[in-house]
């Protein structure tokens, strides 16, 4: 079963960092693109960040210069470091990645249960 599982949400004041991970269950083949969504109370889940498998990354304009996606594809692991945190970056804060289960070796779209953060003085 694949498991996509995030950790490193929580509470910080404005200005602040937060370094988010998420881990992919192992028994994977292959792991393409993955991401970091959000959604905040009464919004759309939105995309924050991509990243290729090689490395090529993609920014939602509120968070460039302040939000940098990183991924060790040897750990199956990204992360998202976040600084310069504002209270509209309050949101639960998703993974997600397209992959290659070794079980089935058929490319799917998969998502994490999510992790709170919450930019607040």
């Amino acid at each position: 079963q694949v498991q996509l599982v995030e950790s490193g949400g929580g509470l910080v004041q404005p200005g602040g960092s937060l370094r988010l991970s998420c881990v992919v269950s192992r028994n994977i083949f292959s792991i393409y693109k993955m991401g970091w969504y959000r959604q905040a109370p009464g919004k759309q889940r939105e995309l924050v960040a991509d990243i290729t498998s090689g490395g090529r990354t993609n920014y939602a304009d509120s968070v460039k210069g302040r939000f940098t996606i990183s991924r060790d594809n040897a750990k199956n692991t990204m992360y998202l470091q976040m600084n310069s945190l504002k209270p509209e970056d309050t949101a639960v804060y998703y993974c997600n990645a397209d992959l290659s289960p070794v079980i089935t070796m058929r490319r799917d779209n998969y998502w994490g249960q999510g992790t709170q953060v919450t930019v607040s003085s």
